[in-house]
C-alpha cells in the first residue's frame, strides 16, 4: 500500500489549485495545513477542502509532522522559503519561478544535496494528454529531427488583475513580467521537446499596462539540435489563446488554442502522406493517458518521492527556465544575442532585478 504523504501548503492563491490536485488522490496525500497571512482567504480555501490546521506563517508548519511543504506564495519569496523548509527537514514543492537568479538556483541545488531533501518545481503544463501524445510519437520514432517551432501566449491582464495584489507587475513581487509569470510554462514545453538552448535573442516592452515589468515580448531561440523556435507573448490580447506548433522531419504537431491548456487535447498531427498518417493513428492507439496538470504532476511526484525515483520535474529543469529568463532579460536590455550556458561571470548570474528596476525607474 502506498504511503500517504502529509502536506502543508503555504499561500491560498494558486495554493487552492494545488489543494484540489492533492485531494484528487486521497489515498496518496492528506492536506493537513494551509498557512496564509489573510484569514479570510485562508478560511475560504481551507473550508472548501476540509483542511484542519490554519496557521498564519510557514514556520508553524514545522511542528505538524509533515512530509511535504508546498510553497505557493508570491514569486519573490520562493527561494528563501524553499531553502528554509529544506533546512528544517522537509521535502518541498515550489511554484514557478523557483528563484530570482541562477545563483539562487545553484544554491537551492546545493541545499537539496546537503540536506538530502527533495525539491519539486511546478511545471504542470507538461502533463496534458496532447503534449504527452507528441512525446509518445517521438518515442516511437515517428518524428525525426526537429526543425522549427512556434509558441504563442496571447492573454489579457488589465487593471482588475493587477489591483488584486500589489506585488503584481513589480520586479520585487513577480521577479519579472510576462516572460517570468505567464509564458514560463510554454517556454518550458519548448525546451522539454527540443532540448538544450544554444542562443537566445529577446525583445520586450511595457506598452500594454505600463507597469514595472514587461507585458509583451518576442523570443528567438536556437537549440543545440539545430532546431529553431519563436515565441510571441502579450498581456493585451482581448481574445485569449495559447498555441504551440512543432515541425519535425517526419511529423507536424499543433496544439489547440485554449489559453491555459495548450498541453491538453485536441492536438493534431497532420501529414501529407496517407501511409504516414495511418502509422501515426496506429501509434496513438496504444497511448495510455495519465492524469493531467497539477493532478498529473502530483500523481507522478508521489511515486518519485516514495520510491526514490527521478521527479517528474527537477531542479535542473527549473534552473533551465531561469537560465532562459536570464538570457532573455540580458538580450532585451543589451540588444545582444546571448549564448548558453551562462557562467558565474555573466552580469546577470546573480540576478537581473536590481538592474531592471533601475532601468524602469529611469524610463
Amino acid at each position: 500500500m502506498s504511503k500517504r504523504l502529509r502536506v502543508g501548503i503555504v499561500g491560498s492563491g494558486i495554493g487552492r489549485s494545488h489543494a484540489e490536485g492533492y485531494c484528487e488522490f486521497p489515498d496518496l496525500y492528506e492536506v493537513v495545513a494551509l498557512a496564509d497571512i489573510s484569514p479570510e482567504r485562508q478560511n475560504k480555501v481551507a473550508d472548501m477542502f476540509g483542511i484542519p490546521e490554519r496557521p498564519d506563517n510557514m514556520e508553524a508548519l514545522y511542528d505538524l509532522d509533515l512530509d511535504l511543504i508546498d510553497i505557493c506564495t508570491p514569486s519573490g519569496l520562493h527561494f528563501d522559503q524553499a531553502t528554509a523548509a529544506m533546512e528544517a527537514g522537509f521535502d518541498v514543492v515550489i511554484e514557478k519561478p523557483v528563484a530570482r537568479s541562477l545563483a539562487e538556483c545553484d544554491a537551492l541545488i546545493a541545499t537539496a544535496e546537503r540536506t538530502g531533501k527533495r525539491a519539486c518545481p511546478i511545471f504542470q503544463y507538461r502533463f496534458g494528454h496532447g503534449l504527452q501524445k507528441l512525446h509518445h510519437l517521438v518515442g516511437k520514432g515517428l518524428a525525426g529531427r526537429p526543425s522549427v517551432a512556434t509558441a504563442e501566449t496571447h492573454w489579457y491582464r488589465g487593471e482588475t488583475y493587477y489591483s488584486r495584489a500589489s506585488w503584481r507587475g513589480t520586479w520585487d513581487g513577480e521577479t519579472g513580467g510576462c516572460f517570468t509569470t505567464h509564458a514560463i510554462h510554454i517556454h518550458d514545453i519548448l525546451c522539454e521537446v527540443l532540448g538544450p538552448i544554444k542562443s537566445v535573442n529577446a525583445r520586450t516592452s511595457r506598452r500594454v499596462n505600463g507597469n514595472e515589468t514587461e507585458d509583451m515580448g518576442l523570443l528567438s531561440l536556437e537549440f543545440e539540435s539545430g532546431a529553431m523556435a519563436s515565441s510571441s507573448v502579450t498581456l493585451g490580447s482581448r481574445e485569449e489563446m495559447s498555441r504551440l506548433r512543432f515541425c519535425f522531419d517526419d511529423l507536424a504537431a499543433e496544439s489547440g488554442r485554449r489559453p491555459y491548456h495548450p498541453d491538453h487535447d485536441p492536438w493534431t498531427f497532420p501529414h501529407d502522406d496517407p501511409e504516414a498518417t495511418a502509422k501515426i493513428e496506429a501509434a496513438l492507439a496504444d497511448f495510455e493517458p495519465l492524469p493531467e496538470r497539477f493532478e498529473g504532476q502530483f500523481y507522478r511526484m508521489h511515486a518519485a518521492l516514495t520510491q526514490g525515483t527521478e521527479l517528474p520535474v527537477t531542479l535542473a529543469d527549473a534552473r533551465r527556465s531561469i537560465e532562459l529568463l536570464t538570457a532573455a532579460y540580458w538580450s532585451a536590455r543589451s540588444g545582444e544575442s546571448v549564448s548558453l550556458p551562462i557562467g558565474a561571470d555573466h552580469p546577470f548570474y546573480n540576478g537581473w532585478l536590481d538592474t531592471m528596476k533601475k532601468d524602469t525607474a529611469h524610463g
